[in-house]
């Protein structure tokens, strides 16, 4: 069986096309599958999915990163999503015939190379992590690109895993292993940010809200978006952050305007939400005449 593995890079730039695109195309190359590019100004970043072989893909990663260094400068780089450096982060999420441990090892020697030949701090998170707490992204990223350039010297908890100890213009680059994650976001029919951080912080584990969600109130166009990443859809679905969603804004006066994905979302996430949303009682995979013809 061929291996088959994601990576799923966040680049510090999102208003400058030809920039991602001198990204992208660094990342092309035999045994790699471009599967996505999203582009947002607000908040500044880039995500792109990719798939293919290990190798290949170890590759594609390393040349994204090596290209973003040379293009981002984070002392000009503005956004309203947190970041880390020009590549934030990276993370390897096992698809056919690889283990959780295969991308972990991944991860350990793209950080490696990153850490060595490009002279970039490198922080291991998720499953990867070498000390617990750095398994939360949040955590590892917590005061962003302007406070690890003043402590990544001097805090031993800030020191790096590969790399040195010193933060340039392309800032740190986050390198993982991790399940498969929904990017989600939704737009309250409001500008006051305020709103949505209230409904993100209801909405999120670490402050008491839904496992496996986490999130966070932007403004994005001018609308309060309510920012989320469903790191377990099969734990917490889509359909039940969504209630909540409307639930919480319902208490000041707002509804959900329309909703975003980001990136790419696995079938059955969009079949549980169906199934819920419609009440199908004896719905099963069967009946999706697409699955019977494969």
């Amino acid at each position: 069986m061929q291996q088959l593995v994601e990576c799923v890079p966040n680049f510090s730039e999102g208003r400058r096309p030809e920039i991602v695109q001198a990204i992208v195309e660094a990342m092309r190359g035999p045994g790699v599958s471009l599967l996505d590019v999203e582009s947002d100004a607000d908040h500044n970043r880039s995500v792109v999915t990719l798939v293919g072989e290990p190798e290949a893909i170890l590759e594609a990663a390393y040349q994204g990163i090596a290209t973003a260094a040379r293009l981002i400068d984070l002392e000009q780089h503005r956004g309203a999503h947190q970041r880390l450096g020009a590549t934030d982060v990276v993370p390897f999420v096992p698809l056919r015939g690889m283990t959780m441990a295969e991308c972990v090892t991944l991860a350990q020697r793209l950080g490696q190379r990153v850490g060595s030949e490009l002279q970039i701090p490198v922080y291991l998170y998720e499953a990867a992590a070498t000390r617990p707490a750095r398994v939360n992204l949040a955590d590892v990223r917590r005061g962003e690109y302007e406070l690890l350039k003043t402590e990544i010297a001097t805090n031993p908890a800030r020191a790096p895993d590969y790399g040195p100890a010193a933060v340039g213009p392309a800032g740190a680059t986050i390198i993982g292993a991790r399940g498969f994650l929904v990017a989600f976001n939704a737009y309250l029919n409001t500008p006051n940010v305020e709103i949505a951080k209230k409904v993100a912080k209801a909405l999120r584990h670490s402050s008491g809200g839904l496992r496996f969600v986490k999130a966070m109130g932007l403004l994005v166009e001018g609308r309060a978006q309510v920012s989320m990443n469903l790191t377990d859809f099969t734990g917490t679905p889509i359909h039940r952050a969504v209630e909540m969603i409307r639930s919480e804004a319902a208490r000041y006066g707002c509804m959900i305007e329309r909703t975003e994905l980001v990136g790419m979302i696995p079938q059955q996430a969009l079949l549980d939400a169906a199934q819920w949303y419609l009440q199908i009682d004896n719905f099963t995979p069967e009946m999706v005449l697409e699955n019977r013809l494969m």
